[in-house]
């Protein structure tokens, strides 16, 4: 308990505690505002003011999470939107890129004197070491083995039997037992371009030493083997040498990109007969 002084104490700050609130009360300022209001005043416009700010800050900071989330969904929108218009423009470059080839096709099919016949390809060759691909015309269409295969930029190939009704197998230039007859355009010089493989260039034999066949000439089928053309385009001259015998030794870099065939025209004129270089059929095989 307290004892007697202390109460004493206490009571007379208590005391004077009233006299200077009675007095600040009575007492006016400058302004002829009382001391107490004045100083109240002061006081609780500053706890007003703390308040104001804290609540102004929590307030700001759930407007900025409000908005960031906005942002967000906002952001989220236009990835999606971006997304969309990426694949859109995909589709929209593919369908140009197979707009222009079939135009180059068409072109060609609209010069050409030859009766032709416009071939999808719908596969490769599951088969290692034979170069062929799988066109989506076949004997319902009129298209027979040995008919000539081209393209916008040159000779494909040939087809290949047995033909079904609906499909049909195409050898390609590149295979390695493919061959055809061939000349320099420039010195009209004759010999037989054959396949080697889809990484190097074909080679063209029968050509003599003494022949002028220059690196860059361009070369075309010559139409003596009865299947492909003639004038239309096998390659280009990537090397020319003379040989160590009769013949030189000349590297033909084909005209066709084989690794993107996707449309094709089939020559529909059957072939005069066998080449001399041609291999006979297997039985059951494929004609090649």
């Amino acid at each position: 308990m307290l004892d007697i002084r202390q109460r004493t104490g206490y009571l007379f700050l208590s005391v004077m505690l009233g006299h200077l609130i009675l007095i600040s009360a009575q007492v006016q300022s400058r302004a002829g505002v009382p001391v107490l209001e004045s100083v109240t005043f002061g006081v609780f416009s500053r706890v007003q003011g703390a308040t104001a700010s804290l609540v102004g800050s929590a307030r700001g900071g759930w407007d900025n999470y409000v908005d960031l989330r906005d942002v967000r969904a906002e952001n989220e929108a236009l990835q999606k939107q971006l997304g969309d218009l990426e694949v859109a423009m995909q589709q929209q470059r593919a369908l140009a890129s197979e707009a222009e080839r079939l135009r180059e096709l068409l072109k060609l099919q609209k010069i050409t004197t030859l009766p032709t016949l416009a071939a999808e390809v719908i596969a490769g060759n599951p088969i290692p070491g034979m170069q062929t691909v799988t066109i989506d015309r076949g004997t319902a269409d009129g298209v027979l083995p040995n008919m000539a295969v081209i393209a916008p930029k040159g000779i494909v190939g040939r087809i290949v039997g047995p033909v079904a009704s609906n499909a049909a197998r195409v050898q390609l230039l590149i295979d390695r037992d493919a061959a055809i007859g061939a000349q320099a355009e420039r010195s009209r010089s004759g010999g037989m371009v054959i396949g080697d493989d889809a990484d190097r260039p074909l080679r063209m034999d029968l050509v003599s030493n003494l022949a002028d066949v220059q690196q860059g000439d361009a070369i075309v089928a010559s139409g003596v083997d009865g299947i492909y053309p003639k004038g239309f385009a096998v390659g280009t001259v990537e090397s020319s040498a003379a040989g160590t015998r009769l013949h030189r030794v000349i590297t033909v870099r084909p005209a066709v990109d084989f690794s993107s065939i996707e449309q094709v025209l089939v020559v529909m004129v059957p072939a005069r007969g066998a080449t001399p270089f041609e291999k006979p059929a297997a039985p059951g095989g494929s004609g090649k």
